[in-house]
């Protein structure tokens, strides 16, 4: 971004991004990218599609070599984080980690690249989110346009999972498929990793972000009177206990248990540590704790 003609800030969220008065907006991080892969990584390969040209919703795909005609794997829909503002499913941070992913938990990944805020103010992360999931579901027919679901994926085991912003994207997920999920689908779970909610103060990003506000349940679902009609069996949720988020997904938790809702919800903390640690140390002793866990999650009925 040339900012030398857009010297006056709107807003700032440092060290996210900003805003300048004339609307242009400056990615301070985040904006790095790695291409896919038909060489596999940790056993996976990877490519790129597009799900929607007129809007330029897209994905990254990830397919173990496990993956055969005749043994057909569960589907992982990943929301990356990044304050709903930055990073995207091709960046340094969230390949490798998907890689990683799809490889512990031998599952077929589908790597959403929203639309991103401000440019695109939310609901239109939620929205995209739900689009890319209509577009996984059309394959359960064996019918769609990209042969890796056709042939490999389990249509009945379907997860959601995200981090930070992209964790309260997998809940509304599941809260939208509480009263609308495709035929031939079944979303077993949801993984929250250091989920991004809001509480009962004002949140500064998220009011930016989001005109219709904080006080709703897109942003603060331990306030939703409708929690338990979460449309899937269990959630996990990952909290860190160095970070500032950590007390909202406690609230979450206790939230899910009192709501009512007829599945199972259990909650990790990783002692010590900070905000999505795990991708910033991957190779540490919790962050590969936090994967196996997140694939054991998956894998078990």
């Amino acid at each position: 971004m040339d900012s030398s003609c857009s010297s006056e800030v709107e807003f700032e969220c440092l060290p996210l991004f900003r805003v300048f008065k004339d609307g242009v907006v400056e990615r301070l991080r985040g904006t790095e990218t790695v291409p896919p892969s038909d060489v596999p990584q940790n056993g996976v390969v990877s490519k790129d599609v597009v799900i929607s040209p007129e809007t330029g919703l897209s994905a990254r795909l990830f397919l173990p070599m496990t993956a055969t005609p005749d043994r057909k794997l569960p589907i992982l829909i990943y929301i990356h984080g990044g304050g709903f503002v930055i990073e995207s499913p091709f960046s340094p941070l969230y390949h490798p980690h998907v890689v990683s992913l799809a490889s512990a938990a031998n599952v077929i990944a589908v790597s959403v690249h929203y639309r991103r805020p401000p440019e695109h103010p939310i609901p239109i992360p939620h929205d995209d989110t739900w689009d890319a999931f209509q577009w996984v579901a059309a394959h359960s027919s064996g019918q769609g346009p990209e042969p890796w679901l056709n042939h490999h994926a389990k249509f009945d085991r379907v997860f959601f999972a995200g981090d930070s912003a992209g964790a309260n994207i997998a809940h509304n997920m599941a809260m939208r498929a509480g009263t609308t999920q495709p035929p031939n689908v079944k979303i077993c779970g949801i993984v929250l990793v250091h989920p991004y909610f809001g509480n009962n103060g004002p949140d500064r990003l998220w009011n930016y972000l989001c005109p219709s506000g904080v006080h709703n349940s897109l942003f603060n679902p331990a306030v939703d009177t409708k929690l338990s009609i979460l449309g899937c069996g269990k959630v996990l949720i990952f909290v860190a206990g160095k970070d500032g988020l950590k007390d909202r997904g406690f609230c979450y938790y206790e939230a899910v248990k009192k709501s009512g809702w007829g599945g199972a919800v259990e909650m990790v903390e990783s002692e010590g540590e900070e905000h999505v640690f795990h991708l910033f140390n991957p190779d540490c002793d919790k962050a590969r704790a936090l994967i196996q866990k997140f694939a054991s999650f998956m894998n078990q009925d």
